[in-house]
């Protein structure tokens, strides 16, 4: 795209102007010949048709003295006619087509197999039918004189072949095609015959192919043309799968062995190919006296023949091995794995840096077979994996690996890293030895190769961080330390390019980040990125992707200082940001936070900063944000958030008094009636709330569990001078740390205690978790956790029957955080209060509302537009 021209060279004054006029006239000038060339009024005449005619009479009349494209037109509507009218059409059209079909060209030919096919596809007639009207036409026109129309008729045939009827087929098809492919027909002809014959064999009983179909294919794989041995040998893997294993040991395996000696390298190759995909018929006698001596001596006279040989080699190498494994002798098993080394390499000792213009075009068109070598090659290591057997991996397969991760050539490269989560998956505890191979992939200069190896990144570093092994709890990726860097500069290296899409994908991908790598790691190298990606890119998929990624980090981030500072920084930043796109992107996330979070983080901290929003200047805000007030009021439970349900009718009463754009007025009324419609769930459970209830409170567990696992980390710093603190804390830490991978429904959450454990804390430790499992497995949350001390002081309460008055301080914590069902905020102790100050819209806490969220006193209430309105707000 070239540059506009700077505003000098723009001059429109009227001396110019009238410059400008006359170019245009000029231009018109030039153009009026050309428009009246299109048509003449005589043409135009000999087009037009009488619109009272029929679809059926047009057609008629269109096929008989209308043009060429105007009877391709109606042979491309034969489908509908055929659905509308199939009498008539079939009576009145079809002889018209034939007709026509006669001295037609390539377009009327070729649309016309299409349009055939389709009926069929269509089931418009009946296959008796079809047989009678439509296969006398397809059978005249296999042997066109153009490769391509010929082709198309044959797809159409094979297509009508599965259907017919056996003695539809035994007449019309087979009893010709004797004649048919005989030596005195054309090339074209046989060639079609080779491949209806493959059609044929599964159509009909075992004596009939053996005595009428067999001879013919023994005669067509003697033939004198080599394309039609060719042909012929690639149809013998349809024959065989319809004859029978013994059949095919008495006849195909004979005619394969003498067609792979055949003087002509396509009817080789297609010999190989053949007996490679029919391996699994053979026996392991055959396998071993017949097959095995063939294929080395096709691997041995390869590298002297043609390249494409190689190729097709190298692509079935992998298969080929799987086939041969059982019978190999070890010596036969090193040749071949050397002969796969050898692939693996093959054209890289010719690199000598010469220019590309320099280098005979022979020469370039070699290096391009050698490339796909090298990348099938790439594409058969797994299954060669499996061939060496993962435990010599090393030994044996690890310096190929390293060199195809290397190849100077990106489809190689990009082979290999498609593969990479397949090799990682074999090589179980031993992934550790492809560790830096990785690195090298999440390098590398081409964007294609780093698409490719992100599809499978959170499986792979999955695979890594737990060297293979599902029940270590131990992460391994410290024995990793340059994954951090390559992760980040994979990152800016797909920011910096214009593949969007690659970008949006690694940053979707980069979710996977808190379960290998530790909350700060991540905070201080991707958490700043991602928000800078969604205050800055251009591209609203990739801050989409960046915006839901932050919320999944600061999901599993474990220190209450760093969560309030992301917070603060959204709500700030965003949310009250000063371009309104910020603002639209604080709702994306806030979308995110609701589908991630459990309601009551929702309600805390983005409640009001959210419905804040319907005062928004910009009408695109207020219209997203009512897009998203259903979400909104599914995050809150009655009666616990009442009084966040009085400022969310405030808002909307707002809207619709005092909204002035039509756009935003039309959007915000279709989301009162939909508000209307929603039932909230309560504080204790419902039973058609049940999977939602169970799902939130699992989010809320969760949530509990990496605060718990902060409050031990705190205790282990404040101990570290005692001699088992260690120990305990390790303990606990990786308790911890299984029950937030994991997370079943039913589990009980620990609750930390002291670290010196007396006989008498230990078990009111063991009373607690009790208490929380019995909680948890009834389903229900007590709806008064702000009376805990309360409680405490009981022998017995409602759905508590042990005692709680041995509870510690961090036990107490671990049900009444601050970040979930807080009643009484002067409870929370010092450590666990945020740093810095927060919106907070706790549930029961009479918050005090800002001016500007607040409705006016003076306006009347709604009645009946919103439910659970029982008082003004």
């Amino acid at each position: 795209m070239h540059p506009p021209p700077p505003a000098a060279a723009m001059d429109f004054s009227q001396n110019s102007l009238f410059g400008y006029m006359e170019d245009l006239q000029e231009l018109t000038i030039i153009e009026r010949p050309v428009r009246r060339s299109l048509k003449t009024p005589e043409e135009i005449e000999r087009l037009t048709v009488d619109e009272g005619l029929s679809d059926i009479e047009r057609a008629v009349y269109l096929l008989s003295a209308g043009q060429d494209i105007q009877g391709t037109s109606v042979i491309a509507n034969l489908p509908f006619l055929m659905r509308q009218n199939p009498a008539e059409t079939l009576r009145r059209v079809l002889p018209k087509v034939r007709e026509v079909l006669h001295v037609a060209g390539v377009e009327m030919q070729l649309t016309a197999a299409v349009s055939f096919l389709t009926i069929l596809q269509e089931e418009s007639v009946s296959i008796h039918a079809y047989a009678h009207s439509f296969l006398q036409v397809i059978l005249l026109h296999l042997e066109h004189r153009d490769t391509g129309v010929s082709n198309a008729w044959l797809e159409t045939l094979l297509s009508v072949i599965e259907v017919l009827p056996k003695e539809t087929l035994r007449h019309e098809i087979l009893n010709p095609l004797v004649s048919k492919a005989q030596l005195s027909q054309t090339v074209q002809s046989r060639l079609v015959s080779c491949k209806i014959l493959g059609k044929l064999t599964n159509k009909f009983d075992a004596h009939i192919i053996k005595r009428e179909i067999l001879p013919l294919v023994k005669s067509l794989c003697q033939d004198v043309d080599y394309e039609v041995r060719s042909c012929m040998c690639r149809q013998l893997e349809n024959i065989a799968q319809g004859i029978g294993t013994e059949l095919t040991k008495s006849v195909v395996l004979p005619e394969l062995i003498e067609l792979s000696n055949d003087e002509g390298s396509s009817v080789r190759l297609a010999a190989f190919e053949t007996l490679v995909n029919l391996l699994d018929i053979f026996d392991t006698d055959d396998r071993s006296q017949t097959i095995l001596p063939l294929v080395k001596s096709f691997c041995e006279k390869s590298f002297k023949a043609d390249e494409s040989i190689l190729i097709s080699l190298s692509f079935h190498f992998g298969k080929l091995c799987h086939g041969l494994y059982g019978i190999f002798t070890p010596d036969q098993h090193l040749r071949f794995l050397e002969f796969y080394k050898k692939l693996c390499t093959l054209g890289l000792q010719q690199e000598n840096g010469h220019n590309e213009n320099q280098i005979p075009p022979q020469v370039l068109e070699q290096e391009k077979k050698y490339i796909s070598v090298r990348k099938n090659c790439a594409y058969n290591f797994p299954a060669m994996i499996v061939f060496v057997d993962p435990k010599n991996f090393h030994m044996e397969l690890y310096s190929t690996f390293f060199c195809l991760c290397h190849d100077p050539e990106v489809p190689v490269r990009y082979t290999i890293a498609i593969c990479f989560y397949e090799v990682s998956k074999l090589l179980n505890s031993g992934v550790y030895l492809i560790h830096k191979e990785l690195i090298t992939l999440l390098q590398d200069e081409s964007l294609e190769v780093l698409d490719a190896l992100i599809d499978h990144l959170p499986e792979i570093l999955e695979l890594m961080s737990t060297g293979g092994e599902t029940n270590v709890q131990e992460n391994k990726l410290s024995s990793l330390p340059d994954l951090i860097p390559a992760l980040t500069a994979a990152e800016q290296r797909a920011a910096a390019s214009l593949k969007w899409r690659t970008h949006e994908k690694l940053l979707q991908k980069y979710a996977c980040l808190p379960h290998v790598i530790s909350s700060d790691q991540i905070y201080y190298r991707f958490l700043q990125r991602m928000f800078s990606i969604m205050m800055t890119n251009n591209v609203l998929p990739v801050q989409k992707a960046a915006s839901r990624t932050l919320c999944i980090f600061l999901r599993y981030n474990r220190k209450q200082e760093q969560r309030h500072e992301v917070i603060q920084k959204l709500i700030e930043q965003l949310g009250q940001g000063k371009s309104y796109w910020n603002r639209l992107r604080f709702l994306d996330t806030c979308e995110f936070i609701i589908e991630i979070f459990s309601k009551s983080f929702f309600c805390k901290y983005f409640f009001l900063p959210a419905i804040e929003l319907t005062h928004d200047p910009v009408a695109n805000v207020r219209m997203k944000l009512c897009y998203l007030l259903p979400k909104v009021k599914s995050t809150l439970k009655t009666p616990a958030d009442k009084h966040l349900l009085q400022q969310l009718e405030m808002c909307v009463r707002k809207l619709l008094c005092q909204e002035k754009d039509k756009d935003v007025l039309a959007i915000v009324k279709k989301t009162v009636l939909e508000l209307d419609r929603m039932e909230m769930s309560m504080d204790v459970f419902q039973k058609k709330f049940y999977e939602k209830d169970l799902l939130d409170q699992e989010k809320e567990r969760e949530e509990l569990l990496l605060l718990e696992m902060e409050q031990l980390e705190k205790e282990k710093q404040q101990n570290d001078g005692r001699p088992m603190s260690d120990k305990i804390f390790e303990k606990k830490r990786r308790d911890n740390k299984t029950a937030t991978q994991s997370l079943p429904k039913s589990i009980p959450i620990s609750v930390p205690g002291s670290s010196s454990l007396s006989p008498s804390t230990s078990k009111e430790i063991r009373k607690s978790k009790l208490i929380r499992s019995q909680s948890f497995n009834n389903q229900a949350f007590h709806a008064k956790y702000g009376n805990l001390e309360k409680c405490a002081n009981k022998n017995s309460t409602a759905g508590y029957t042990p005692t709680v008055s041995g509870l510690t301080k961090s036990s107490v914590l671990s049900l009444t955080d601050d970040s979930f069902r807080i009643r009484n905020a002067s409870s929370v102790p010092a450590s666990f209060s945020p740093s810095t100050p927060l919106p907070s819209t706790s549930r029961g806490t009479a918050n005090s509302v800002d001016p500007k969220s607040s409705g006016s006193k003076d306006m009347p209430p709604r009645k009946a537009t919103l439910k659970s309105r029982k008082s003004n707000p």
